[in-house]
């Protein structure tokens, strides 16, 4: 083994931890108070940062066992559960990808409000029309070769993080005992969480879910990051260091602040959060050095996010599970008809956000919701894989894996799961043209698979037109 060569453990881990945090750390603080309490948000992250361990184990195990499968963490998907499996994951992915998208654009537009009024809230129409615009300008840049190069990646890192310290270091300085422990489990009605949720621990932590899912997501890429390591030893640390790291990091921004201030003043700023936190806490400046930080991180961010739903369809027409024409590539390397198509859908999806009372948290819920099915199939792959290898250790951390994401999607907001199962409608429809280009049939395990996630799409329609689900 060579290991002159790759990354070291301390570099492997900063590129963990820069590639994970994005826009969602900036508004947490907002979208956890609303939902909980300090002490139940405590166990919220406990019980999301055990799961989403099991989730990080799994990926090692299997990046190290099943070095042959290339394509993401879909290819575990097919590996155990076949072609439809593969699609079922990847197209999750690729739905959750552009999602994050929209949120990324709620969250910049929300940014530049601070500067220039006329955007303020993120989701009006000026906001849309300025959103719909980055979002083709990103997308002439992908298409015309211009990838996340790794100096404007590390642009973007210095940006994003370096508020983020700045945030901590004020947060811990003004920092008041007594108003952290006020009214600590969020069960009394008080004038400190007016206008926000109270009751049970368990409901609290309940409604926090979606968020802390949201912000965890690229953790995945950990595994596929371990490959350029010195040494599969190092890789395997490194991902455990920059898990704990975030989860830290996370931990943090999201709980010291009910030390600052009020739950009622956390849950009632409007997006981004963490500026117009510092705003009250030490004045107007805090708030114009974090959301600058955010606006040039963001945009960076959206570059590399651009590329990623693109590559996810790229990856899965390779293994022949979409149509071919969804991975084709122009002159410059790009996939020109898919990069196009998301376009299309995330320009339709903001405009519908002129209808949606919390732009940016229905995006974010969307997107986790989107995530859990491809999680899911990890850990499903983990315990088939360990079953027959006779390796019981893996096998139940594969299962606290699998376990982890379907109480995730009962827990975290099943109406968003549902949700999820209407794009497989015209999901399908995409598999079915890559089975009938590709001459192979369909299996009846695969027609009884298609038919029960499209009844719960029609029921999630009838639900929606019903009232029963209300998209706010």
């Amino acid at each position: 083994m060579d290991n002159k060569k790759g990354i070291s453990k301390v570099g492997l881990t900063a590129l963990i931890v820069s590639s994970c945090v994005g826009t969602g750390i900036f508004g947490i603080t907002n979208s956890v108070a609303s939902a909980a309490a300090a002490g139940p948000a405590l166990l919220s992250w406990l019980f999301v940062g055990i799961g989403f361990l099991f989730l990080v184990l799994s990926l090692n195990n299997l990046s190290e066992k099943r070095p042959d499968l290339e394509a993401g963490i879909f290819s575990y998907a097919g590996a155990g559960f076949g072609p439809l499996g593969e699609f079922i994951s990847g197209w999750s992915y690729w739905l959750s990808a552009w999602l994050g998208n929209i949120a990324f654009a709620t969250m910049l537009m929300s940014a530049l409000g601070t500067f220039f009024p006329i955007f303020k809230g993120g989701q009006n129409l000026p906001s849309i029309i300025v959103a719909i615009i980055f979002c083709w300008g990103l997308t002439y840049l992908v298409n015309r070769g211009v990838e996340s190069a790794s100096f404007i990646n590390t642009i973007g890192t210095i940006f994003k993080v370096i508020p983020l310290i700045l945030f901590i270091i004020i947060v811990i300085i003004f920092f008041k005992g007594q108003m952290f422990t006020t009214d600590f489990w969020g069960q009394v009605s008080n004038n400190f969480s007016a206008g926000t949720t109270t009751g049970s621990i368990f409901s609290q932590m309940k409604g926090t879910l979606s968020t802390l899912i949201w912000v965890f997501i690229g953790i995945e890429g950990a595994s596929v990051m371990g490959h350029r390591a010195k040494n599969r030893s190092e890789a395997q640390q490194a991902t455990i260091i920059g898990f704990v790291l975030l989860l830290l990091i996370y931990v943090m921004i999201s709980i010291i602040p009910y030390g600052n201030l009020t739950r009622a003043q956390l849950a009632g700023a409007q997006q981004p959060a963490l500026g117009n936190n510092l705003k009250l806490i030490v004045g107007n400046w805090g708030a114009v050095i974090i959301n600058i930080g955010l606006i040039i991180s963001t945009i960076i961010s959206w570059l590399s996010w651009t590329m990623l739903p693109a590559e996810t369809t790229m990856l899965i027409a390779k293994d022949k599970v979409m149509p071919a024409a969804w991975g084709k590539l122009n002159s410059k390397k790009a996939p020109t008809t898919s990069l196009i198509i998301t376009a299309v859908l995330q320009t339709i999806f903001l405009f519908s956000l002129l209808f949606t009372a919390k732009a940016y948290d229905f995006a974010y819920s969307l997107a986790s919701a989107a995530i859990l099915f491809s999680y899911l199939f990890v850990g499903l792959y983990q315990m088939k894989f360990s079953w027959k290898q006779h390796e019981w250790g893996q096998f139940a951390i594969g299962l606290m894996a699998a376990l982890f994401q379907l109480s995730c999607m009962l827990l975290s907001g099943w109406q968003q799961v549902l949700i999820v199962s209407i794009s497989f409608i015209p999901g399908f429809i995409i598999y079915y043209m890559s089975v009938r280009e590709n001459k192979r049939i369909l299996t009846k395990a695969q027609k009884y698979a298609m038919s029960l996630i499209l009844l719960l799409s029609v029921v999630s329609i009838y639900l929606i037109i019903n009232g029963t689900i209300v998209i706010s």
